[in-house]
């Protein structure tokens, strides 16, 4: 059955529209949001985006993904789940360039793929000449992706993400946070490249093993991008990334909602610590309290107290982080 398409939307929006569309919840394609970057023009080819890359090369290093071709451009784990499928190589970021540069047309290449490359530290001054006007005023400073023909297996990401295509072509997938459970994820703490991953090949899968799969896939959106496009992908939907050229590069942005951002993973493993091996009836004894207090699915749980009283449930201020953090840090000390 074809998975339905993502949301469209022409050009750059304006403040407004993009406010209302990261409020929105849902991922959207922006085609041709990155159409006049000069790394776009000279993505045209691979030479040509080498060429401009090494002019911002900064002489720093970086780390690359290398694959077998048996892998077929899947980076995921070992049969026994214990390693990986690959191996990670360090060197200069401008010998990347080369090493993909000379696999070109080359018959049962490897597989190569190097993520989240800091443009600040590893390229100075393409992010300048490369702006994201939607993001003006936010930390969100851009990381580079490059490789050759690669399928990055469905995850997600804690921040919102604007992803920007600038050579080759790229097929997104992306399941709601919903259909978790019918993801069928992997170790939450041993991860391929930081986060967890499903464990079905989406592009081909055992519905004998994974039998709820089918029911993600109905609620599967997919877009593919063209150099150019960029897409908007919400935190926590899960989404697959197939490099569909043998030359790819993509640039993406990923910025905080709030100073907490990076902890929520981090309190959900401590709730798997602290509650998820508990009896049945505790666990949902303690689901009606995450409900109330965290979920708030039956409004304010405070709106019966003082505003100077509410503690902990009050409006987060920096002087209430402080204090939940150090709040926190005490219970962790005594556990």
């Amino acid at each position: 059955m074809p998975m339905q398409p993502i949301r469209e939307i022409q050009g750059t929006p304006d403040a407004e529209a993009f406010r209302a569309l990261v409020a929105g919840y849902a991922p959207v394609v922006l085609r041709g949001l990155v159409k006049d970057w000069p790394l776009v023009a000279a993505g045209t080819s691979p030479q040509g985006a080498c060429d401009y890359l090494l002019g911002f090369d900064g002489g720093a290093a970086a780390e690359a993904f290398v694959g077998q071709p048996a892998i077929e451009g899947r980076f995921f784990y070992a049969p026994d789940l214990r390693g990986f499928n690959f191996e990670r190589r360090k060197g200069s970021f401008a010998d990347l360039l080369r090493y993909l540069l000379a696999l070109q047309g080359r018959d049962n290449a490897p597989a190569v793929y190097a993520g989240a490359v800091e443009t600040g530290r590893t390229l100075p001054g393409l992010t300048e000449a490369n702006p994201m006007p939607l993001l003006a005023g936010l930390d969100a400073e851009p990381r580079i992706w490059i490789g050759n023909a690669s399928r990055i297996s469905t995850h997600f990401d804690a921040s919102d993400n604007i992803a920007c295509v600038a050579a080759g072509r790229r097929r997104f997938t992306l399941f709601p946070p919903e259909q978790t459970p019918n993801l069928y994820v992997g170790p939450l703490d041993h991860t391929v490249a930081g986060q967890p991953t499903s464990m079905v090949d989406a592009n081909a899968p055992d519905f004998d093993r994974f039998p709820r799969f089918r029911a993600a896939l109905d609620a599967a959106l997919v877009a593919e991008l063209e150099p150019g496009d960029a897409i908007f992908i919400p935190a926590l939907w899960w989404h697959q990334v197939e490099a569909l050229s043998p030359f790819n590069v993509l640039v993406n942005f990923w910025w905080a909602d709030a100073p907490e951002q990076d902890m929520r993973f981090d309190a959900m493993m401590h709730a798997v610590l602290a509650i998820g091996h508990l009896p049945a009836d505790r666990r949902a004894a303690w689901s009606a309290f995450f409900d109330t207090f965290v979920f708030r699915e039956h409004g304010d749980p405070a709106g019966h107290m003082p505003d100077d009283m509410r503690g902990v449930l009050g409006e987060p201020t920096p002087q209430l982080r402080g204090y939940i953090r150090q709040y926190l840090m005490r219970g962790l000390q005594r556990g």
